[in-house]
């Protein structure tokens, strides 16, 4: 569900719209604001026959990773998409939009989430190597997962170095880490549970949402 903008993106069809505008304003990072229409306006185009399920989940993946503006525009030059929008607040992490995850999909992603508290990274990489190649969805929740738990775990090893090198602010940092720890993958199951593609906040990826190109 897409959080409303007063102001239409570069990229967002009708007669207002400027061809060469986004050259202008490629490099600018995105908000979720606009990684939101943009993932809104390929769900129309997958509801108008455009798109057909694998390329709108390329895409789809596509625009939830896209970093700047000019990540975008392949995602939408060749679609025809004149039919105009309305859009409402969102509360939560939105699904983008896309077909929702049936109930396996939900399972495994809620077991990626929540096996880190057992086995730390081991759990989520292996629910990413059983499910990945056939889900999308469990792909990018079993790697958010994965990333989240290797943080976590690299943070610990280095502790007492980063301890040694701040003056022990470092002991601080990891106090909160081990708080976010404790309930961030609960919050992540539920919301996998719910069908909904979560995000851990302040999470250095390393690993990447690998993705086939856009057709």
């Amino acid at each position: 569900m897409a959080v409303y903008n007063p102001s239409p993106p570069p990229w967002s069809s009708g007669p207002k719209a400027r061809p060469n505008a986004p050259a202008a304003n490629a490099h600018l990072r995105l908000t979720h604001a606009d990684r939101d229409a943009v993932a809104d306006r390929l769900k129309d185009a997958y509801a108008d026959g455009q798109l057909d399920h694998d390329e709108f989940e390329e895409r789809l993946d596509l625009a939830m990773g896209a970093k700047v503006r000019a990540d975008l525009e392949p995602l939408l030059s060749d679609l025809n998409i004149d039919r105009p929008r309305t859009s409402a607040p969102s509360v939560a992490v939105p699904t983008a939009g896309g077909p929702e995850p049936d109930k396996e999909e939900r399972v495994w992603a809620l077991g990626g989430h929540l096996s880190g508290y057992f086995t730390l990274a081991l759990g989520p990489l292996v629910v990413l190597l059983l499910k990945g190649g056939t889900s999308p969805y469990v792909r990018r929740q079993a790697t958010e997962a994965l990333n989240y738990q290797l943080n976590f775990l690299i943070f610990s090893i280095l502790l007492p170095v980063i301890a040694i090198v701040t003056l022990g602010l470092g002991l601080v940092v990891y106090l909160f880490m081990v708080l976010g720890w404790m309930v961030l993958p609960l919050i992540a199951g539920l919301a996998s549970a719910l069908g909904a593609n979560w995000r851990y906040p302040l999470t250095w990826r390393m690993i990447k949402n690998e993705r086939r190109g856009v057709r």
